[in-house]
């Protein structure tokens, strides 16, 4: 039994080593919003601290944070900053986000608060006013107290297995979102079922937002939390007076309810509003916000096909808890639910990337909205003709003939003629996937924020992001690889139009670069940096939770994926989910005109949005090509192996194995060789996609068809993207 005296000395060793730690700094979100309080630009202070202004971001994103002596220097202003500018008193009311088309405007009244308060207007709008409070009943007495949750266990259906329960507001206990089925249940995260007494949609909107507890805070501070998500089961629809199923439309996205249906008319006696898209698998149903109380419930409707298969796999079968379980997830990881996950994975671009915050108008004092530095504003943009599509109203109104971007992802097959006697006589055609590649490319991506500028002749900047005009056709490259320059490989045949990544790769290979004509952007920033981290941690997470761990070496990584759907159809889900949110939301940037009815020169609704920017697209799916064929280029280097076809992230190979272990380079330490493929759970590493027998790919390569599409077995085609 130690002594008082023993005791005491050793609690003190213990707080000396508290003492001599490293000193902890605020969290990053704090860092930034004391820099902010201070007035204080990021390329100012890492001149201060003798540092680049791209340290201080990291800094502030926690990508990095600093080591001694700048840690200290940085803590001790930081501390200062933090005594001059509490959080209290340093609160600011945010600026109302960027409004949804074509629905009514909204501008938030004051909070009642000393401090000056912004009274935004961004235009037409959804119901898109801040919600920074509870939401509370709208008459005189006292709310209606939220039912008890209560646990799936007993005669109710349980999931199969919980997630991992985030941090709660307080304001949203039971979570973003519920699956309500015919007896009233309301499935939530966690395993809680709430009593849902709605027998009309009028009244499931009223009690959604008044007793649910139902919803999830922004994801940025400048943003909007979002609102509550109330999925339907077929029971649930009818027992609501909504049809089960909604037929007469060739199109999916065409469904919706008509004008003169009950249901359609109760929303409106209720003076409630639906938005433009109408009644249809996913309906929001909004009034004007109440002050800084935003009025807005979505509702995605099952039996009306709200979640496609291809995206959701299995999820429609399952039990309404297991369907609560896995959009849980996916809301919790990535967002909640808006429409299909290409519209997800647009709306979380906006959600992290805000276009507007609160700003002190420095003439009048009084806090009004904002451009938010980094994100692309709340105006749409007009492409360089080069940049849009053949039927834009930019191209055809100017009667342009220049040509047109081609960045795609690759979809080659090698000639059969350039096949060796080594390579037929070899047994297999192992085919490898990268692991969400156009997430992989988004990473670090500097993007035009502004509006392009048109030069002749300008000298190439590897740094500036844009399109130019440029003749690559003179390279001459091994025709066993396919062109990094072109989506089928071929050799380019003049001057075409190029990303910046793919002249830039063109210089990487040593090749000199003289554009004729281009159109750069002057403003620029990693827009996509917010997005890309949110969805990788989303992604290696979900893997992680099946099993598939950064830890595993390549034999037992290989062996995990072999059964990771297996060992939860649920998670399958939500993986299958965020990579189609990763090329969705890729694809939405140069959303196509739809419906038979459109004519060449008309604008279409996707050109409203500031996020309709092909440039953007352009220059992930470039990378992501360039990242493709330099990989492809050092195995060849490294092995003497080379492909047999690739399509968009998938790319098969001959080989003496059935696995990639017996073709990959491996050092003599048996570490991956860097450059070259590596196996692994991350984006941009790759898995084994599929085995085939050599002859079997050679067989199809003869016909002309790709062996990357049909190597998975079943006839499998890839998700190219859009």
């Amino acid at each position: 039994m130690p002594s008082n005296e023993d005791l005491k000395k050793k609690l003190f060793a213990s707080v000396d080593a508290l003492l001599d730690e490293e000193p902890q700094l605020p969290p990053p979100a704090e860092r930034a919003r004391l820099r902010e309080a201070a007035g204080m630009t990021q390329l100012r202070l890492a001149k201060a601290l003798e540092t680049t202004e791209q340290t201080v971001k990291n800094w502030e994103n926690g990508r990095s944070s600093p080591r001694p002596p700048r840690l200290e220097a940085y803590q001790r202003l930081l501390e200062g900053w933090a005594a001059r500018y509490p959080k209290a008193a340093a609160a600011v009311p945010e600026a109302a986000p960027p409004a949804a088309h074509g629905a009514p405007a909204v501008a938030p009244a004051p909070a009642p608060q000393p401090e000056p308060v912004p009274q935004t207007f961004t235009g037409p709008t959804a119901p898109e006013a801040e919600a920074a409070a509870p939401v509370k009943a709208p008459l005189a007495q006292a709310a209606p107290e939220r039912p008890a949750a209560r646990p799936t266990s007993s005669s109710r259906r349980p999931a199969t297995r919980k997630a991992a329960k985030p941090a709660v507001d307080p304001r949203f206990p039971h979570g973003p979102l519920a699956v309500l089925d015919g007896d009233g249940s309301a499935y939530g995260v966690g395993g809680i079922v709430l009593d849902c007494p709605a027998t009309t949609v009028v009244e499931l909107v009223e009690w959604t937002l008044r007793e649910s507890g139902l919803g999830a805070a922004k994801l940025n501070r400048y943003g909007k939390d979002s609102d509550p998500l109330i999925v339907l089961t077929a029971a649930a629809a009818v027992k609501l007076g909504l049809p089960e199923r909604l037929e007469g439309h060739e199109q999916r996205r065409s469904l919706r309810l008509p004008e003169d249906h009950p249901v359609v008319k109760q929303v409106a006696k209720a003076k409630w509003q639906l938005t433009q898209r109408g009644f249809g698998p996913w309906a929001r149903i909004y009034r004007k916000a109440q002050g800084r109380e935003r009025q807005c419930v979505q509702l995605a409707i099952l039996s009306w096909d709200a979640l496609d298969e291809r995206s959701w796999p299995g999820v429609c079968e399952m039990e309404p808890a297991d369907i609560a379980r896995v959009l849980g997830v996916y809301a919790t990881r990535v967002i909640t639910p808006r429409g299909s996950t290409a519209v997800s994975g647009l709306e979380l671009m906006t959600a992290l990337r805000p276009p507007t915050k609160a700003v002190q108008d420095p003439e009048t004092g009084n806090w009004v909205s904002g451009y938010n530095a980094g994100s692309l504003g709340t105006e749409p943009m007009d492409p360089a003709p080069p940049e849009a599509t053949p039927e834009h109203p930019v191209v055809v109104n100017s009667g342009w003939t220049g040509g047109f971007l081609n960045e795609e992802a690759y979809q080659w097959v090698r000639s059969v003629e350039t096949l060796s006697d080594e390579e037929c006589t070899l047994p297999f055609a192992v085919g490898l996937d990268l692991n969400t590649a156009f997430l992989a490319a988004a990473a670090r991506l500097v993007v035009g924020l502004s509006a392009p500028d048109h030069f002749h002749a300008p000298k190439f900047n590897p740094k500036i992001p844009g399109s130019w005009l440029a003749d690559l056709s003179h390279i001459e490259l091994d025709p066993r690889l396919p062109s990094p320059f072109t989506p089928d490989g071929s050799r380019p045949t003049g001057p075409a139009w190029y990303q910046t990544h793919t002249l830039a790769y063109a210089q990487e290979l040593g090749h000199d670069v003289h554009p004729i004509e281009a159109y750069l952007r002057r403003e620029t920033g990693a827009y996509l940096d917010p997005w890309h981290d949110r969805l990788k941690t989303a992604y290696v997470d979900t893997l992680a939770d099946m099993g598939v761990t950064k830890d595993l070496s390549d034999v037992e990584f290989l062996a995990a994926m072999e059964q990771h759907k297996q060992k939860d159809p649920a998670l399958a889900a939500v993986l299958s989910a965020i990579k189609a949110t990763v090329k969705g939301g890729v694809g939405k940037l140069r959303e196509r005109p739809q419906g038979k009815h459109y004519k060449e020169g008309e604008t279409w609704p996707a050109l409203s949005r500031p996020t309709w920017r092909p440039d953007i697209r352009a220059a992930v799916i470039s990378k992501a090509r360039v990242n493709m064929h330099r990989k492809l280029n050092n195995m060849a280097k490294m092995t003497g192996l080379y492909p047999l076809a690739v399509l968009s992230d998938c790319v098969v190979y001959p080989s003496p194995g059935e696995s990639p272990l017996d073709f990959l380079p491996y050092a003599a330490s048996g570490k991956p060789q860097p450059g070259a493929f590596r196996l692994g759970p991350t984006p941009g590493l790759a898995k084994l996609e599929g085995v085939q027998t050599m002859l079997w790919a050679v067989d199809l390569m003869e016909k002309g068809l790709n062996p990357a599409r049909h190597i998975k077995g079943g006839d499998a085609v890839l998700d190219e993207g859009e």
